[in-house]
């Protein structure tokens, strides 16, 4: 088989998407060849059996260049080469500008997208796409007729425990991700607030990550102010966010990880670190199946602070042996629900069905909830 796959940035460093790189790397254990075709090219370490075109952003190419730049590419990987099935991921743009053709060719078309905002772009993708793909059934907001949901694909190898350590005299709460408002932060910090109240021992809160975009600036500013007026600027710190081979430490430094986002979200930085081992409390319901046993524990109502302080105070109180005890559970419903194997392989068994004519690939049959 033969793959073509878009991808919106294929770069080791990139701190939010460095991991497609891991995603590529295990397409390719199980496919002839990948030829991906990215928005922005950085450094990458990839088999000989992928090969990789940039549009041009990462040189500063106007949006007209990036676009003929695209069909340039399309265009000779078509003449040059066969391709099976195209994978897009996270990029319904490249989708709807390589529909037509692809459609015309009879190259069926896979678009992954695990994101609560729905747009133009994303209704035109889901009609040209063969089947959209997520990770969840509640990560994808639009009609439910194409989709199938498979699962995460987090790297176990990367994402995986230290050596036990002993329980730290000044614990630490973590939070990674992107400074977005859909993330949530004011109620973490509103959180921390409450707890600070009631616990009377140390404890630091780390939130790791930076503005996604230039308007978020002033949303990263707010957080701070939130800090400074709540009186936690002992408690809170920020850090820069760090790229996916960096992030395992942070994660094994840590005695509890929270996630705010709504459900919606797949939010894969809360299933890396529930591979590390890590206790998580979550707003999200699309993890109360990888919690299983637990999802009644570190659940808390969206937007609730009380609630989320309650269930902090909870995963602080853990012994060592508890802790451990749980963070064994959740990495093992890691590795069996969202783990990077199970999902490439899941990946290239609906691209080969739908390759030999057998298009009836099943929500049930790839859910890996089922």
């Amino acid at each position: 088989m033969r793959l073509l796959l878009f991808n919106l940035a294929t770069d080791e460093d990139d701190t939010v998407l460095g991991f497609t790189t891991g995603w590529i790397r295990a397409l390719a254990e199980r496919v002839e060849f990948v030829q991906v075709v990215t928005m922005r090219a950085g450094r990458y370490t990839l088999p000989v059996n992928v090969r990789v075109y940039s549009v041009g952003k990462e040189k500063g190419y106007s949006e007209p260049r990036r676009l003929w730049e695209f069909y340039k590419i399309l265009a000779r990987i078509l003449r040059g080469e066969r391709v099976d099935v195209c994978f897009s991921h996270m990029n319904p743009l490249f989708t709807v500008l390589a529909g037509p053709i692809l459609r015309t060719k009879k190259i069926p078309i896979f678009t992954w997208y695990a994101h609560p905002k729905v747009t133009r772009i994303l209704k035109i993708a889901h009609w040209f796409s063969d089947h959209m793909i997520s990770s969840l059934s509640s990560s994808y907001r639009y009609r439910h007729d194409k989709l199938i949901a498979i699962g995460q694909g987090i790297d176990t190898k990367l994402f995986c425990p230290d050596t036990p350590a002993a329980k730290l005299d000044c614990p630490i709460i973590l939070c990674v991700g992107r400074l977005s408002p859909v993330k949530d932060h004011p109620t973490l910090i509103r959180a921390v607030g409450c707890l600070s109240r009631v616990w009377s021992r140390c404890f630091k809160v780390i939130i790791l990550g930076d503005a996604a975009t230039p308007r978020d600036t002033e949303y990263v500013q707010s957080l701070h102010r939130q800090v400074r007026e709540l009186g936690l600027a002992d408690i809170v710190a920020f850090e820069a966010a760090v790229p996916p081979n960096r992030l395992p430490a942070w994660y094994r430094r840590a005695s509890v990880y929270v996630n705010m986002t709504a459900t919606g979200s797949g939010d894969k930085v809360a299933w890396e670190a529930m591979a590390c081992g890590l206790t998580c409390v979550a707003a999200n319901d699309g993890f109360k199946d990888t919690l299983g046993i637990y999802a009644q524990s570190c659940a808390y109502t969206y937007g609730n602070a009380e609630r989320l302080a309650e269930r902090l105070e909870w995963a602080l109180s853990l012994s060592q042996s508890e802790r451990l005890a749980i963070g064994e559970y959740l990495r093992k419903r890691v590795e069996a629900m969202h783990g990077l194997s199970r999902l490439a392989q899941a990946l290239v068994t609906l691209f080969a069905r739908a390759t030999s004519g057998n298009n009836s690939c099943s929500h049930a049959a790839a859910n890996p909830t089922r």
